[in-house]
C-alpha cells in the first residue's frame, strides 16, 4: 500500500508511474532516431560545429588560391551572412555580446571574397562593431596571424615564438616537444611562416585598413619592402651561418609536419592547422599542385558539412570516433543487446580504427605502441584518454559475443592505465604534461593549450569506465590514485572545473558519477557537497544551463536559460545520488523530456563542447540525442522499481 502510494504521488500534474512510463517512451523514441540515423560503415557521423573561424578561413584560401571552388565558397559565405547578429557582429555562443575576432575574420572573408561590398548593410553593421570594440588592433593573436599571412596586418618586428626551439633537446622546459600534441601540429607550421614573416597578398587587392584605429597598417608597405630586401639578401649569401641554421630548423619543421599528415591528406585532422600547413609549405618552395598541398585540400573538403539551416559549413576536426562509441555505448545503457545488429556493425567500424603505433618526433623519430583510439575518422596516430575509454564501453559487451575482439580491448584498457599522470590523475593527450615556463612567451591562451595537465572531466569519466565497465572499486591502487587527485582538485563551493565541456556543470558531472561509480559513498562529503552546488545552480526554469563564458572567467556564470544537454547532466549527477527521484529530479526528467521536442531551440543548439577558452565552442549535434537517453536510461533503471 505505501508503494503505491508512493507510485500515485503526483508531480506537476502526473503520477510517478506515469513520469516512468513516459520516460521508456522517451527512451523508445531516442532508440529509433539514433538507430535510423548509423550509416551503412557503422559509424555515426554528425556535425561538429564551431564558429566562423574555419569556414572564415576557408572562404580566403579559396578566394585566394582556389578559385575553381566558387560554389562552396558562396554557400560559405551565405551561411556567415545568416548567423551574424543584428548588432553586426558573430558570436561564438548565443549570450555573446560579440566576439571581435570572428568577426573580424567573417567581416575579412566576406569582402576578400567578393561575396559582398564594402558599402554592403551587413558590412557596414560589422564594420561599427569592429570599430567601437577597438579595431583589428584588439584581434586575438590567431586572427592577427590570419591577416598578417595575407598581408593585412603587420608582423611583429620580434616574433615571440622563434624558429630555433624546434631544435631544443625534450629535458628542456620550453622546448618545442614537451608542448601538447595540439599545439606542437599547429606550431610545426607557424614556427615557420613566423620566422619567415610570408605574405601572399590576396588577388582582389582589397584591405581593411578602415579597421585599424591607430596608424598602425602603415607599417605594412614599409615591412613588406624590407622584407623583399632580406629575402635578396638570403640569397647572395646562403653559406652564411645564420641561414644554414635557419634553413636546417626549417627542414626539421618540415620533416615534423610531413610525418604528421594523416591518410586524407590533413595535418593531424585539424582543418586550422592544416590552412596552416599550406600556407607553410607554399612559402618554402612547395607549388600549389603539388600532391602534398593537393591531397590537403581534398582533406578540408571531406570536412565540409551541411548545417540544419541549410548552409555549408567547415569542421575543424569531424567527431566520428567520438560519436560512434557514445551513440553505441548510450544505445547499450538504454537496453539494446550487444548482439544487435546496431551494436555490431558500430564494434566492427570502431575496431578497424584502433591505433596501433604512435609517432613521435623529438631527437629523432621514435615508434612505440598504443592501443587507443583517437577522435576523427582520419586520425591514426593521436590517440587521447577520452575517446578510448568511451570506445571501451561500447566495446565491453561486444567482446562477449566476439571473444577475438579482447585482445583489442584489453589493448585499450593497457592504454588507459599507461596515461595515467604521476599526480593521479588523466589528461586528455599527454603524460605528465605541466604549465611551467609558459609565461615566457608572448602568446594568448599559450597557457590553455601548450600543455595538457589531469583534468576532472577526463579523470571522472576514466574512473566511471573503470567502475562501470572493468568493476575495479577504491580498493584498487589507480583507482585511489585517481579518487585522491579528483577529491584534491574540488573546488571550494563543491564543484569541479571540466576542460572539454562547458563547463562546471560538465566538471562536476564527470566528478561525480566516476567516484560515485568506484565505489565512494553517496553520504561521502564531497559527493554532498557538489550535489547541494549543482542544486543551489539550477535555474529558474527547472533545469540547468551555463554560459560559455565561465570557460575564460573560471568560475560558474548561469547561460540565460537552461539547455537540454547541461539538464541531462546534471539530472544523471542527482541520479547517482539520490536512491529515490527526488522532486528537482522529476520535476527536470519531466522538462527535459518536453525540451528536447523544441528542434532547433536553443536549448537545444547552444554550444556545450570546449575548444579554446573565450575563442572556441563546439555544438555536437550528437549531444541533445545521446545525453538525455543515457540520463533517462539510468533514471528508468533505478527508478522503476522504487
Amino acid at each position: 500500500m505505501l508503494l503505491f502510494l508512493i507510485q500515485q504521488t503526483k508531480v506537476g500534474g502526473e503520477t510517478l508511474t506515469e513520469l516512468l512510463e513516459k520516460v521508456q517512451a522517451e527512451i523508445n523514441r531516442y532508440m529509433t532516431r539514433i538507430q535510423s540515423e548509423q550509416q551503412e560503415d557503422g559509424s555515426w557521423r554528425y556535425d561538429f560545429e564551431t564558429g566562423p573561424m574555419t569556414d572564415a578561413s576557408m572562404m580566403i584560401l579559396i578566394s585566394s588560391l582556389y578559385p575553381e571552388e566558387q560554389e562552396l565558397l558562396s554557400q560559405l559565405a551565405r551561411r556567415l551572412v545568416h548567423i551574424q547578429a543584428d548588432g553586426g557582429e558573430w558570436k561564438q555562443y548565443d549570450d555573446d555580446d560579440g566576439h571581435l575576432s570572428s568577426t573580424i575574420e567573417a567581416y575579412t572573408a566576406l569582402l576578400l571574397s567578393g561575396y559582398l561590398e564594402r558599402d554592403a548593410p551587413p558590412m557596414k553593421r560589422a564594420e561599427d562593431y569592429i570599430l567601437r570594440s577597438g579595431g583589428v588592433e584588439k584581434a586575438h593573436v590567431s586572427t592577427k596571424f590570419m591577416l598578417a599571412l595575407n598581408d593585412l596586418y603587420p608582423w611583429p618586428a620580434y616574433y615571440p615564438m622563434p624558429l630555433f626551439l624546434i631544435h631544443l633537446p625534450k629535458w628542456i622546459p620550453f622546448s618545442f616537444y614537451r608542448w601538447s600534441s595540439y599545439v606542437r601540429t599547429h606550431f610545426a607550421p607557424i614556427l615557420i611562416l613566423g620566422h619567415l614573416k610570408i605574405t601572399l597578398p590576396h588577388p582582389s587587392g582589397a584591405d581593411i585598413s578602415h579597421l585599424y584605429t591607430t596608424p598602425k597598417y602603415n607599417k605594412l608597405h614599409h615591412q613588406s619592402h624590407g622584407r623583399r630586401r632580406s629575402a635578396k639578401k638570403r640569397n647572395r649569401n646562403p653559406s652564411g651561418l645564420q641561414g644554414k641554421r635557419s634553413n636546417h630548423s626549417i627542414q626539421k619543421a618540415e620533416r615534423f609536419i610531413l610525418e604528421h599528415i594523416e591518410g586524407d591528406g590533413t595535418l593531424y585532422s585539424y582543418a586550422s592547422a592544416t590552412f596552416f600547413m599550406i600556407y607553410a609549405l607554399l612559402a618554402i618552395g612547395y607549388q600549389l599542385d603539388s600532391p602534398v598541398i593537393s591531397h590537403a585540400m581534398k582533406g578540408l573538403l571531406s570536412f565540409v558539412t551541411k548545417t540544419d539551416d541549410g548552409g555549408m559549413h567547415i569542421q575543424n576536426s569531424p567527431s566520428t570516433v567520438w560519436d560512434t562509441a557514445l551513440a553505441s555505448y548510450t544505445l547499450q545503457e538504454a537496453g539494446l543487446s550487444a548482439g544487435d545488429n546496431t551494436v555490431q556493425r558500430a564494434a566492427a567500424y570502431l575496431l578497424s580504427l584502433q591505433h596501433t603505433v604512435k609517432k613521435e618526433q623529438a631527437e629523432g623519430s621514435l615508434l612505440h605502441m598504443t592501443g587507443g583510439w583517437g577522435f576523427s575518422e582520419s586520425n591514426k596516430a593521436n590517440p587521447d584518454v577520452d575517446d578510448t575509454q568511451a570506445v571501451l564501453r561500447a566495446l565491453t559487451q561486444y567482446t562477449s559475443y566476439h571473444a577475438d575482439s579482447l585482445e583489442s580491448w584489453r589493448k585499450g584498457l593497457q592504454y588507459l592505465f599507461s596515461r595515467q599522470n604521476d599526480d593521479g590523475g588523466w589528461a586528455a593527450f599527454e603524460r605528465n604534461s605541466t604549465s611551467f615556463m609558459t609565461r615566457l612567451f608572448a602568446v594568448e591562451n599559450f597557457e590553455d593549450t601548450a600543455f595538457d595537465p589531469s583534468a576532472a572531466d577526463v579523470t571522472g569519466r576514466t574512473l566511471e569506465f573503470l567502475g562501470s565497465h572493468v568493476k575495479l572499486t577504491t580498493n584498487h591502487p589507480r583507482v585511489q590514485a585517481g579518487v585522491r587527485w579528483l577529491l584534491k582538485r574540488q573546488q571550494r563551493d563543491g564543484s569541479w572545473y571540466g576542460r572539454w565541456g562547458v563547463s562546471y556543470l560538465y566538471g562536476t558531472w564527470a566528478a561525480v558519477t566516476g567516484l560515485r561509480a568506484v565505489g565512494l559513498s553517496a553520504e561521502h562529503p564531497a559527493i554532498q557537497q557538489a550535489a547541494d552546488w549543482l542544486l543551489r545552480m539550477r535555474q529558474p526554469d527547472g533545469g540547468w544551463g551555463e554560459s560559455c563564458k565561465s570557460d575564460a572567467a573560471k568560475t560558474y556564470i548561469a547561460a540565460p536559460y537552461s539547455t537540454v544537454v547541461h539538464t541531462a547532466w546534471a539530472l544523471d549527477l542527482l541520479i547517482a545520488v539520490h536512491d529515490t527521484p527526488v522532486k528537482e529530479i522529476k520535476e527536470a526528467t519531466s522538462l527535459l523530456i518536453d525540451w528536447n521536442r523544441e528542434e532547433g531551440s536553443k536549448r537545444v543548439t547552444y554550444p556545450t563542447g570546449a575548444g579554446l577558452p573565450g575563442h572556441f565552442y563546439i555544438q555536437y549535434h550528437s549531444y541533445p540525442r545521446i545525453w538525455p537517453l543515457l540520463t533517462l536510461s539510468h533514471y528508468e533503471q533505478k527508478y522503476k522499481g522504487c
